[in-house]
């Protein structure tokens, strides 16, 4: 059985849907004692789980019952936080009488990190450089629950919940065929209320600026954010790198709060950004410095830049950066302590979500976004090859090539970690590259997408 889930999913091309777009059918194959389900939504403003579990919890529960059976865990664990009443509700109502159980968590940042939920229902800490299962935990998101559920009734990921949130009319949530172009994904939600916006695909605190409107939805695109262009939280993200360390060497002061509130920190991990930052400043980035490599330890949550500096200084930028050279160097990540100890004020630390909305001036945005009911019918989609950790998918489909929805178009490299793509619409391919398939309506509707009123498109799949 265990094999047969882990087939059905990988057939599916299942892949991490809180944002980190993991193949799950590598995850299918592990062993663990617990299996964790993440519910906790961790980014501000984003309602896209939530609303899953208010219709589909009992689908949810089914994808928990067979990972949990495919790793072999004793344990499976539904994570929410306790202010979401109505979707706790919902999952009791749905929760067999035995297996699978259910945890409340405080409504604080960054709750929905994986390492941080290990710690907060099991007590483990996850080592340095480590995984969950290295503690006897796999997690799993509770969108890529239900598809797993999906998937093992035949079904592959064609479509996905995405919210709209921010400088919008109507904040909602609706079924999104992926591919389907942010901007009429957006569009859904009527005109914008300011003048000059920025799309944030993700959340405010680790979401990306989207730099064209044309750019397609993928399988982890959870929300959509619309923001007015100088906002902090599209600011931030736009600045130069050399604008980044140029603050960082002049401003800061080693005050050390973005230390003290760093997640990873408080759980043991020897991640200092404070000195990471003073390298910076006094320019000495050997690779065989403890507080360049240390770079490898950050979850980039953005907690340090966006809470904690009082100064505006961007550590998470840099320690992202020092990522990205580090491996471009082909150097392995040589922090690996194992059997730590969460720091003793951790729980004093922890930051409400509601502050941390206010701090980042998000407030007047931080409300419902209701599930749209309505089929949004692109009539034209660009499905990325690679929406997933590994290497792309490989196409298999030819221009002028008619597909349906659910049609394999990308299959996963020979030897290679990676995820299918299907088609998620009926139609005719348009083109084919290495890097995506384009896939246009039959008989294409004038003006876009569409949305028509009824619950055909609001399936767990």
């Amino acid at each position: 059985m265990t094999a047969s889930i882990a087939e059905a999913v990988e057939k599916a091309g299942v892949v991490g849907a809180g944002g980190g777009g993991f193949p799950t059918h590598v995850k299918a194959t592990a062993s663990a004692e617990v299996l964790l389900v993440n519910g906790a939504e961790c980014e501000p403003l984003l309602r896209s789980d939530t609303e899953l579990l208010l219709d589909h919890a009992e689908r949810v529960v089914r994808g928990a019952e067979l990972m949990r059976d495919s790793v072999g865990a004793g344990r499976a664990v539904v994570a929410l936080k306790k202010k979401n009443e109505a979707a706790v509700d919902a999952v009791e109502r749905a929760l067999p009488a035995g297996g699978v159980e259910l945890t409340l968590l405080e409504n604080v940042y960054p709750a929905g990190d994986e390492f941080l939920l290990v710690y907060d229902t099991t007590g483990r800490v996850v080592p340095e450089g480590g995984i969950p299962p290295d503690v006897g935990v796999v997690v799993s998101n509770v969108t890529t629950l239900s598809q797993v559920a999906d998937a093992v009734e035949g079904r592959p990921v064609t479509s996905r919940l995405v919210t709209v949130q921010g400088e919008v009319t109507e904040p909602a949530t609706f079924r999104v065929p992926v591919g389907t172009p942010i901007g009429e994904v957006v569009a859904l939600t009527g005109p914008p209320t300011a003048a000059d916006t920025v799309v944030l695909a993700g959340g405010p605190m680790m979401g990306r600026v989207v730099e064209a409107l044309s750019e397609p939805t993928t399988k982890t695109d959870a929300g959509l954010i619309v923001l007015p262009a100088d906002h902090r939280m599209v600011t931030t993200r736009t600045a130069t790198d050399a604008y980044v360390l140029r603050i960082a060497r002049a401003a800061c002061c080693q005050c050390l709060a973005c230390t003290e509130l760093c997640p990873r920190f408080l759980l043991g991990h020897e991640l200092m950004p404070h000195r990471t930052v003073r390298a910076v400043q006094y320019d000495t980035l050997e690779e065989d410095h403890d507080h360049v490599t240390s770079a490898f330890l950050c979850c980039e949550c953005g907690m340090c830049e966006l809470f904690a500096c009082p100064l505006e200084i961007q550590p998470r930028r840099i320690l992202a950066a020092l990522k990205a050279e580090l491996a471009r160097r082909g150097i392995e990540n040589p922090h690996r302590r194992t059997g730590l100890t969460a720091v003793g004020v951790r729980d004093y630390r922890q930051i409400p979500s509601a502050r941390l909305v206010q701090r980042l001036g998000l407030s007047q945005y931080d409300g419902p976004a209701p599930f749209d009911p309505r089929k949004v019918e692109p009539v034209r989609v660009v499905l990325r090859l690679q929406q997933h950790t590994g290497a792309p998918a490989r196409p298999v489909v030819d221009e002028g090539q008619r597909v349906l929805e659910g049609d394999l178009v990308g299959e996963i490299p020979d030897g290679s970690l990676g995820a299918r793509v299907h088609a998620s619409i009926d139609g005719t391919v348009e083109s084919v590259s290495e890097s995506e398939v384009a896939i246009v309506l039959n008989q294409p509707q004038a003006g876009g997408a569409t949305a028509r009123r009824g619950r055909g498109g609001d399936q767990s799949s």
